[in-house]
């Protein structure tokens, strides 16, 4: 692909991103069980390509049957620090963070969930006081428990309201929903004159209809969110694609004017 086409300058943006595959160049959830059990890594592909189960569920399920074979927290936290983030995201991402022409806010939005996502931060030093990269992180509550279990939840709990999304997003959470929940929280839509989404899967598809026309989508070429914006339109933004980290870097350069 050519070099980034430049974007039209604006004094305030906000950085929307996804994390496995996109943000970081792994997935978490596969990434505790192909270091860590090898059959239960085959049971997650299993499951997964069954859909008899829903995604955070079935992570939830796993990490339970990974106790039971005698693996602890620590030992999850240990392989999570072990994770890729390349290093052309970190020094493009910091950049973009650091310049203050445009200022730019970023925001985490993620299916992972809150053990994985500070340990792979913290251990990339993009997690305060080292760095503070992210306004807000959403994504799953997971907490370590007295017995060594990381006890992995849905954000949105079954036992309660739940979201209405027609897109397609998972029980668990309606990534639209959050994006317009978190403008909400900080002063409305009309306090950024950018949005930009950095993801890849399907479930990035429903937070991408909700960006305008001065906005922008950074999608990772060849996963669901490519194949969703190609099949089933109704995009407004300005869709930029990129294959490696390198080229996010070079996207996020010229977000920043550089």
């Amino acid at each position: 692909m050519p070099a980034p086409a430049p974007f039209t300058p604006v004094k305030r943006q906000l950085l929307i991103s996804d994390f496995d595959e996109s943000f970081a160049d792994a997935d978490t959830d596969r990434w505790t069980f192909e270091c860590l059990s090898l059959p239960l890594r085959r049971k997650f592909q299993d499951i997964g390509e069954s859909g008899t189960m829903q995604f955070t569920d079935m992570c939830s399920m796993l990490l339970k049957e990974l106790h039971a074979q005698g693996v602890d927290a620590q030992q999850i936290i240990d392989a999570q620090k072990k994770l890729y983030l390349h290093p052309a995201m970190i020094r493009g991402v910091k950049a973009l963070k650091s310049s203050q022409s445009p200022k730019t806010e970023a925001f985490l939005l993620s299916n992972s969930n809150s053990v994985y996502l500070q340990t792979v931060l913290e251990a990339n030093g993009l997690y305060p006081p080292t760095f503070d990269l992210f306004t807000e992180i959403v994504t799953n509550p997971a907490k370590v428990e007295a017995n060594g279990l990381l006890n992995l939840s849905r954000r949105v709990s079954p036992d309660g309201p739940q979201h209405t999304c027609k897109v397609g997003c998972s029980a668990n959470m309606c990534k639209g929903d959050e994006l317009e929940a978190y403008l909400e929280r900080h002063d409305g839509r009309q306090a950024y004159d950018r949005l930009i989404y950095l993801g890849d899967g399907s479930n990035d598809f429903c937070p991408v209809l909700r960006l305008g026309k001065n906005d922008v989508a950074l999608v990772r070429k060849g996963y669901g969110l490519e194949r969703r914006i190609k099949a089933e339109g109704g995009v407004q933004c300005d869709i930029r694609y990129w294959q490696h980290a390198w080229e996010v870097e070079e996207l996020f350069n010229a977000l920043r004017g550089a």
